[in-house]
Order: C-alpha cells, then structure tokens, then sequence
C-alpha cells in the first residue's frame, strides 16, 4: 500500500477516439485535455503523456494536444477495420513502460473502454497505481470500481474550467451538476471507520479518505457539493452523524452512534426499476431510444422517482450502469447524439420466459400502458412508431372495443355457440345461418385493410345486434324447411 506522502510520477495515457466521442455525445462540448492534465498534476507529476487516435480525422484537435506537450500516436485502420487498434498499442506501450521505467509509479488511463480493465489487472499486478479518467456518464463502472481512483471528467470541469477561446466557444458552459444526498456518503464512511477500527489505526482525516477510496474508487467529495474531504466530515458533523475530535494537534473522526441505520438506496435498486420499464417497451428499443426519453418512461411509471437517491447525478449515469448490467446497449448518432437500444442479456431473458413474450403479452402491455400513461410520454416517442404499425394497434383496439360495446345474450334467445365466431365450425353454413354468419365481426380473424377496419368498426356493432336478434328467433322455431336441410 502507498503512504499518502508518498511521490506519484505519472505515465499518461490517451484513449483519444473513445473519450472525445463520450464527452461530445453525453456533454455536448469537445474533450479539454488541459482540464484532465492540470487534474493529475494536483495528484503528482507527469513523466510521459501520449495520445492514440486517427489525427487526419481530428486535425482540429492536434493543436491543443501539442501545447500541452503530448506525444500523438497514429492509429492507422485497414481495410476492414481497426476497431481496437489504438487500445492494443495503448496497451503494450503501458506495460513496456511498467517494465523499463521503475521511477514512473502511476498510471493514468483517460478512456471509458472497458476493454482495458485486463491491463488495470496487470498493473496492479507489478504494484502501480493505476487511475482511470473519464465521464460518469459513459465510463464503464466496471473500470471505475476497479481502479485505486476514478477521477470524472465532470468534476474535472467544474475545478478547471477552460480558459481558452476555443474551450468556451466549442464546449458552451458546464452544466451545474445536482449533489447527491448526504445519506449516500454516510454509509461509506462507517464501513472505512469500522475497518480502521478493526486494524486498530486512528481514523485521522487523511487517513480515513484513503480507506473509503479503497472501499469505493468511484468516491468524490465534490459529488455532495464540497470541494474538500473536511468540507464533507464538517456537513455530517453538523447533521449529528459524526463527531471531530482533535488528539495531538490531529483532527480525528469519530461515529456519533453506533447504531446508524443505512437508510440510502442501491444502485441496484434502480436496476430492477429501470429493467420493468425496458421489458414493456421493448418496441420503441429497437428504434433507438435517448437518455431523456427513457427517462421519461420512468417518470410515468414511478413519479417519485429520482436517480440521485440512487447514487446517480444524472439517468445517463443510470443508463451507463444499465449497460453494464447488460439491459441496454449504447450507439452514438451524429443526428441524435447517443441512443439506446435493448441488450442481447434483456432480449434472451423474455426468449427463455424468464419474463413473458413480447408477443404473447403485447395486448397485456398495451391496456396497462394506456392505464398509467406511459405509452406516449414524449412527442418524440410518439412519432418514432412506424405508421403501419400504429394502424395495426388502432384497428385492433377499435375492435376490441366494439366487442366489448354489444350486450351480452339473455337466456333463452339463443345460445352462445349460435352467436360466437371463435366458435362457429368451419364447415359449409345452411341457407338460414349464412347471412347472419356473414354479418357477425370476428375480432380472431385476418385483419382487414385499415381504411376499411376504420369505416367498418362503428357499424358491424349496430348491425350484429340487429341481425343477431333476427337470426335467434326463426331459430326457436325451426322451419320444417331448415328440418329438412339439416337432415
């Protein structure tokens, strides 16, 4: 384990491609690699910084890689492609570093590929600390909870706010992130407490945030509005959660009660609510859905719904731990920014009826979103349906309703097999029964065209009602006639 006095030398390393298109589809503004150096230099000094990324593709964003003084790596594609070319020549370049410069004792990694979390392994391995930097919003939780400190790229944005031209200009203002409840940082630090007092050490300020960052890499005093780690003790302390003592001229934290109740919810709490509305509308996934709109979905479902109970700043976050999850699927549109779509893992448990059929319960799910609202949450959810199919639903619900709109039969006028054609035999009919078979609607069979379903709909009620009670009474007193047909 590091002393925290400890000197940090840091090797950085530039997923270039992948953390320029996450910051541009989640914060619509261009990556600022000032902001995410001066960040590691509060940690300690930088020895080597290189960049990976096809630069004829980003010939605007070389210069401000070369004031900095970063060493830009060409990632050459082929012809058929060189998807993870850039992160095997991150990768090897990494670990030859590792091997040959003993002075460099950290690693930045700026990406949000989970694909590096193999080379995190590796590094921990031959004892280097290794730091991923990236969006809450687009980084793999995975890399986040892995590494000894995940630094976000947000936070980053609200220290260091850039300073150039260009850095206003393409990148707009920040957007002012909500702060999550206190009660999300209390149940960490009671576990960082509890485990200092079981090693017997004095649960000093400096002291207890190095075991809550190694208790949770992801940790960040700026996500509850302070830009300090006292700053966060002194609220808590405030609330009657903890109390700061001074021994020998150090401040020493203390829990107030030793009976404190975890009150704060689970992020996986909010997995198995996003994860009922994602199984009912699965038809609008396969379009392509946004993060708001999903969000929305969720709102109409739980109105009292909010991510930051949930340890999220944002439901993109949300989105992001779904991912993860193996609910949803993330693809970037330069029309629509960044889009979801259902998982292969969500797909395969409604195929196996771990939930039921999409299409055995699509009726189901269409009564129950009209019941709560959730259908049409937003304007663009409506208009993303394709036409054939809303008429398809139209017409089905219209007759539906007009089955349900004709009176149910009295005794004695006629039996139910005379008056259902779900139950009428598929043989030839008699000359008495061939007009009002002709004349009943059957909601079972092949649907008509859709113009003539509209027109059709309000009168086959009207006109199986008349012509129902006109088939029922010659057949309480058979002609001789129909006698002799049928015999």
């Amino acid at each position: 384990m590091f002393a925290v006095e400890e000197k940090l030398n840091f090797a950085v390393f530039i997923d270039f491609d992948n953390i320029e298109i996450g910051v541009k589809s989640t914060l619509s503004r261009a990556f600022d690699v000032q902001c995410v150096l001066e960040g590691i230099k509060e940690r300690g000094e930088i020895s080597a910084k290189v960049a990976y990324g096809n630069w004829s593709r980003q010939a605007s964003e070389t210069r401000a890689l070369t004031e900095n003084g970063v060493q830009m790596v060409q990632r050459d594609t082929t012809p058929r492609g060189d998807k993870n070319g850039a992160d095997i020549n991150l990768a090897l370049d990494a670990l030859e570093m590792a091997f040959t410069r003993d002075h460099i004792n950290a690693f930045a990694i700026v990406s949000g590929d989970s694909d590096f979390m193999a080379l995190v392994n590796k590094l921990k391995q031959y004892n280097k600390r290794v730091y991923i930097v990236g969006g809450k919003a687009f980084t793999s939780t995975i890399l986040q909870r892995n590494c000894h400190e995940f630094i976000s790229y947000e936070s980053l944005l609200e220290d260091h706010p850039p300073r150039s031209r260009r850095g206003a200009a393409s990148g707009q203002r920040g957007r002012q992130r909500r702060s999550l409840p206190l009660s999300q940082a209390v149940a960490l630090i009671n576990r960082a407490l509890q485990a200092l007092d079981r090693r017997g050490a004095q649960p000093q300020l400096g002291l207890l945030k190095s075991t809550v960052l190694q208790l949770d890499s992801a940790f960040t005093e700026r996500d509850y509005g302070v830009s300090s780690f006292s700053g966060l003790v002194e609220k808590l302390v405030a609330q009657g959660v903890l109390k700061l003592i001074t021994i020998d001229g150090h401040h020493v934290v203390e829990r107030k009660s030793e009976d404190v109740e975890d009150s704060s919810a689970s992020p996986d709490d909010a997995i198995s609510v996003l994860s009922e509305v994602l199984e009912a509308n699965l038809n609008l996934l396969e379009m392509g859905v946004p993060a708001r709109e999903l969000g929305a979905l969720v709102k109409a479902v739980d109105p009292d719904f909010n991510e930051t109970d949930y340890g999220f700043h944002e439901f993109a976050e949300l989105l992001n731990f779904a991912q993860d999850k193996g609910l949803v699927r993330a693809e970037t549109s330069s029309e629509h920014g960044m889009l979801f779509y259902a998982a292969d893992d969500l797909i395969h448990r409604i195929s196996t009826g771990m939930i039921p059929a999409a299409a055995e319960s699509e009726a189901a799910s269409v009564a129950a979103g009209a019941k709560s609202g959730t259908r049409r949450p937003t304007k663009r959810a409506a208009k993303g349906r394709s036409r054939t199919r809303g008429r398809r639903k139209t017409a089905t619900k219209e007759v539906a309703k007009a089955a349900e709109a004709e009176p149910s039969t009295p005794e004695g006028e006629g039996t139910p097999e005379e008056i259902s054609p779900a139950d009428t035999p598929l043989i030839e009919p008699s000359e008495t029964d061939q007009e009002p078979q002709a004349a009943t609607p059957n909601a079972e069979s092949s649907t008509p065209s859709e113009k003539q379903t509209r027109g059709r709909v309000g009168s086959a009620t009207s006109r199986s009602s008349a012509r129902g009670r006109a088939r029922r009474k010659p057949s309480a007193q058979p002609s001789p006639e129909s006698d002799e047909t049928e015999g």
